[in-house]
This record gives C-alpha cells, sequence and structure tokens, in this order.
C-alpha cells in the first residue's frame, strides 16, 4: 500500500497496518452492468489507497450518449472494440499509451495490434467473447451450430426464441446468414437480412435482455446469446448449450479506456497497468465468465473455465469467426432503419 510504503520506521508500518487505509485519491469506473468484479476492486482500493465508485450502463449506446453529454463525472469507460473507433474519432479518449505500461507485456500477441486501437494506445484488454446461440437441447435436438434456430426456427422453437436488444450483433447474424459479410454495403444482401429478420420476427417470443431465471425456468427455450453467459446458464440449467453458426459469429473484446476528460488521470493509468497483471486478469474471467488476453491468468482461472466447451471454437468453425467491427456511417445508418423497422 502507498501508505504504509512512506512509513519508514518498522514500528510506524505496524502501527499504519493496524489504522483503516487511508484514499490516495479516487476512481470513477462506467462499466457494464453486473460486469466489475468486487474482489477486483476491493484489491486495487487496497493496493493503491484509491476509493473505486462503479456506475453501470446498460448498453454501449447509451454509455456513449452519456460521455458525449459532458459532466459525467468518469475516469474509465469500459467500451466494446465495435464502438472504441467512434471514441476515438470523437476525442473522447486520453492517448494513455498502455502499450508503455510495465504490464503491457502480458498481453498475448493477437490481441496487441487490434483493429479498433492498432499498437494499443488508448485501451487495454478487459476479457472477449463469442456471440452465438443458446438453445435447450431438451426441446431442440437439431445441429447446435446453426443460426437457423433464430432466423427459420423448428415448430418446438416457434414462439420460445428470443433475441437481445442488441443492433450489431443480431443484424449481423442475419446477415451472414443470408450469405453477407458484416459491414456489406451490398444492397440486395442488406435487403435479404431485413426480409428475414422480418419474417422471424413473427416466431420470436421476445426482443429483451431477459433474466437468466427465465432460461432457467425454460420460459425461454433459445437465443442469440454470449458464451460466458451461456456458461452461467448451463451452470443452473444443464439443458442449455451453445453453438457458433457456421455461417458466422462475432468474437469481441470489450476493453478498458481512460476518458480524455478524466479528473483522476494518474489513479486510471493504474488500474489499466492493473487489469493487465495475470493475477488480477483471472479475477475477472472467473466473475464474468469470459476469456480474457493476459498471458499467465490461466494459473488463478477457475479450472471450468479453462475446460468449458463454451469458450473454445472448435477447429472446424474458426473460419465462421470474425471480430465485431465499426460499420461505415453509411452502413450504420443502414442498420439503424433495419432496426426501427425491426423492434417497431
Amino acid at each position: 500500500m502507498k501508505y504504509a510504503s512512506r512509513m519508514a520506521a518498522a514500528t510506524a508500518i505496524l502501527v499504519a497496518s493496524a489504522l483503516p487505509a487511508l484514499a490516495a485519491g479516487q476512481l470513477n469506473i462506467f462499466n457494464s452492468g453486473l460486469y466489475t468484479p468486487p474482489d477486483l476492486i476491493a484489491k486495487f482500493e487496497k493496493t493503491y489507497d484509491v476509493k473505486v465508485t462503479v456506475t453501470e450502463y446498460d448498453s454501449n449506446e447509451s454509455a456513449l450518449a452519456k460521455i458525449q453529454a459532458g459532466g459525467h463525472g468518469f475516469d474509465i469507460i469500459v467500451p466494446s472494440a465495435y464502438i472504441v473507433p467512434t471514441y476515438i474519432e470523437n476525442g473522447l479518449l486520453l492517448k494513455s499509451e498502455p502499450n508503455q505500461m510495465s504490464n503491457f507485456k502480458n498481453v498475448k500477441p493477437d490481441w496487441v495490434d487490434v483493429a479498433w486501437d492498432k499498437g494499443r494506445h488508448y485501451t487495454v484488454p478487459y476479457d472477449w467473447g463469442l456471440t452465438g446461440i443458446m438453445v435447450n437441447t431438451k426441446v431442440y435436438k437439431g445441429d447446435l451450430n446453426t443460426a437457423a434456430m433464430i432466423f427459420d426456427p423448428p415448430p418446438e422453437l416457434k414462439g420460445k426464441v428470443n433475441v437481445p436488444p442488441s443492433l450489431l450483433e443480431v443484424i449481423d447474424m442475419a446477415i451472414n446468414y443470408v450469405g453477407g459479410q458484416a459491414c456489406t454495403t451490398d444492397k440486395a444482401i442488406l435487403k435479404k437480412a431485413h426480409d428475414k429478420l422480418m419474417e422471424a420476427k413473427a416466431s420470436w417470443a421476445s426482443i429483451d435482455y431477459p433474466s437468466f431465471e427465465k432460461f432457467v425456468k425454460e420460459d425461454i427455450q433459445a437465443s442469440i446469446f454470449w458464451n460466458g453467459a451461456s456458461l452461467r446458464i448451463r451452470a443452473e440449467n444443464p439443458g442449455f448449450a451453445f453453438g457458433l453458426p457456421k455461417t458466422g459469429f462475432q468474437i469481441w473484446q470489450d476493453n478498458v479506456a481512460i476518458l480524455k476528460d478524466a479528473k483522476n488521470v494518474e489513479n486510471a493509468k493504474l488500474f489499466l497497468n492493473f487489469v493487465m497483471e495475470p493475477d488480477n486478469a483471472a479475477l475477472i474471467s472467473n466473475y464474468t465468465r469470459y476469456s480474457n488476453s493476459i498471458i499467465g491468468s490461466e494459473a488463478k482461472m477457475d479450472p471450468e473455465l479453462i475446460n468449458a466447451p463454451e469458450l473454445k471454437i472448435p477447429e472446424e468453425l474458426k473460419a465462421a469467426g470474425h471480430y465485431q467491427a465499426t460499420c461505415s456511417p453509411e452502413v450504420q445508418q443502414i442498420y439503424s432503419r433495419i432496426w426501427t423497422d425491426l423492434t417497431k
């Protein structure tokens, strides 16, 4: 602890250790709901004598809107890969050069020169995962690795399918299903995806972020879902399984960045370096149930995570995976129109 390290005499250190930690400042984190491990925050606070406040948001888009509005008071943001370029282009992130921090050596090479932040001048990895489909195998006996469960559901799933209100993930999966690539400008493909979504909607139960309880109790039998969350559901109801559509699926990463107007910049830099420590990356994975990008973290990760089928991409499906992308403004507008039609 910084406070204790300033004590010169051994007796003073003993006295300090018996007293409450003195805060050397504050840190305000803005992160997605139920996504920040309490143990990680407690460890950071104890290590650096910094009081941390965590505020939660429900989507990348709502978080961005709040940051753009100003006056938010946050130091740290945890955005998904596809929206990071928007933050950078709008001058919302501090160029904190995490690639020069002491723990950057722990970042796995595949996650260093990423498309959304080449060379990592603004962001560090938080965790990463896959967007696929979760289904109750007690009800559905077919292929796990097909998006037909969502877009052409069989009789046993009709009226029992959910899709999350996540524009990019839903539309990208539909585009892949009709033979296109994410962020395509091909108007014919975009129309096919639009029409397929509108047709499929009649067979869905909801467009929602449903509670885990709805899956555990089998009120919903299938959904576009995320691998770590699916692992959590399977722990409560082993009938559920996770598949990756062979027509295409997203590989995504969430990232930690410092906001340009942060008030506690030095503490924020400490936090960026902190989450690149293997033991701390393991704390994140053990809580969120997603993979991380830090070398050596496996030694402290829950063995169930290391062996979980949800966290592995089968060799035969690797070619179908694509990193979550930032579409051009033109395509974003088309996506928005498709989404508006779908959610009317």
